[in-house]
């Protein structure tokens, strides 16, 4: 499919329109910013890209995840780094520019996204980002043993996180490619009554020692479908600097760890490979 006008904006301003593996792409771009973009697939919002400016996130959930970039290691320090899952490579961009020299390696299912964004939103050719058109738990077990200083788990397919992504099996995977000390990080998505939610956490408490939950209170209440970024290590977290950043942001999140978030769990236990199933799908009106 080719080009078609977004009659909504200026007539210099032209949306992207694509068909993809997952769906129907569209780029749509940002009438406050000249070269930023959102990526929408069948809809739903998955990305926002300001190419002259990768280091601003639009997105309340990506910025949170951002804030986990920012304290995964000294400021500027280069790291390694895996993204599970590409989108428009937002957070591969926005961690390239904010640590400059870092390798970073993302792992995206659909190969057509990929080309459609290379083509549409290139990246800097400076930037040592490497992607891969793979299954994120394929492109996953390929990475070395401990390679990773950092591992951003962000995969949708139409709208839920596939099953094979959410067992203690794939997180014996991701334990195996971080370094001791790395750090994960997820995207996980969720609504009433939360059950979701609370086995993942009780997954990553099987496989890590260090946890950490950022969400709107209202998500973790359970009054509402909403994202909520867990983040997980073998060593003690930023714990402070998290809650400080979370609390800060244009959208205020709350962090929950330890004993807190234990309860929060609930009693759900650890989702395997056997017993695992996709990310419930989010209601018609979170996309209004």
């Amino acid at each position: 499919m080719g080009r078609s006008r977004d009659n909504r904006r200026t007539p210099a301003a032209e949306a992207v329109v694509e068909a993809v593996e997952g769906g129907l792409a569209e780029l749509i771009p940002d009438p406050d910013r000249a070269r930023a973009w959102s990526l929408l697939i069948d809809g739903a919002p998955q990305s926002h890209v300001d190419l002259d400016d990768p280091a601003h996130l639009s997105f309340e959930y990506q910025r949170r995840i951002g804030h986990v970039i920012d304290l995964a290691a000294p400021p500027g320090k280069p790291v390694q780094a895996v993204h599970l899952g590409g989108g428009a490579l937002t957070l591969a961009r926005y961690a390239a520019a904010t640590r400059p020299r870092s390798t970073q390696q993302v792992v995206e299912r659909d190969a057509a996204l990929v080309q459609l964004v290379r083509r549409e939103l290139p990246l800097d050719p400076g930037a040592r980002i490497r992607v891969r058109s793979a299954d994120a738990r394929e492109g996953l077990a390929k990475v070395p043993d401990g390679w990773a200083d950092l591992i951003v788990a962000d995969v949708f397919s139409g709208a839920r996180t596939p099953a094979h992504l959410t067992s203690t099996e794939f997180l014996d995977e991701v334990r195996r490619a971080l370094r001791p000390g790395g750090v994960y990080t997820a995207n996980l998505a969720d609504g009433p009554p939360l059950a979701h939610l609370r086995a993942q956490i009780a997954t990553a408490a099987a496989r890590f020692a260090e946890l950490a939950l950022i969400a709107d209170p209202a998500v973790l209440r359970g009054k509402r479908f909403g994202n909520a970024i867990l983040v997980a290590s073998d060593t003690p977290l930023p714990l402070a600097e998290l809650t400080r950043r979370a609390a800060s942001d244009p959208h205020p999140a709350r962090l929950e760890h330890g004993a807190r978030l234990m309860d929060f769990t609930g009693g759900a236990t650890p989702v395997t490979d056997t017993s695992a199933v996709a990310s419930p799908a989010p209601p018609p009106s979170v996309f209004r």
